[in-house]
């Protein structure tokens, strides 16, 4: 909780957490993951970060804002916390 608390002080604008998305239109891990090439943006995600996604089922999405409404970030992760110390090494406060 308290990387969360770190993150949204550190942004000057908004924090968007998603966790199991796919879900909702009853998509599988696999067909979320390639469904996020079609962004104009997609976000980078290694072998293993994917391979984790796959074996547990879980996707954290984390969207966030640091400096302005128009630049943002996104990390795509099985692991919440790991998500979150990611962000926090974005914004410079990890």
């Amino acid at each position: 909780m308290d990387a969360l608390k770190t993150l949204l002080a550190r942004c000057k604008c908004g924090v968007y957490l998603t966790v199991n998305e796919h879900r909702d239109s009853y998509d599988t891990p696999e067909q979320w993951l390639d469904e996020l090439g079609g962004r104009e943006c997609p976000p980078e995600i290694s072998e293993e970060v994917r391979a984790g996604i796959l074996s547990g089922g879980n996707i954290v999405e984390l969207q966030f804002y640091p400096d302005s409404p128009v630049g943002f970030y996104v990390i795509v992760h099985h692991d919440l916390d790991e998500a979150l110390r990611l962000a926090l090494k974005c914004v410079g406060a990890a």
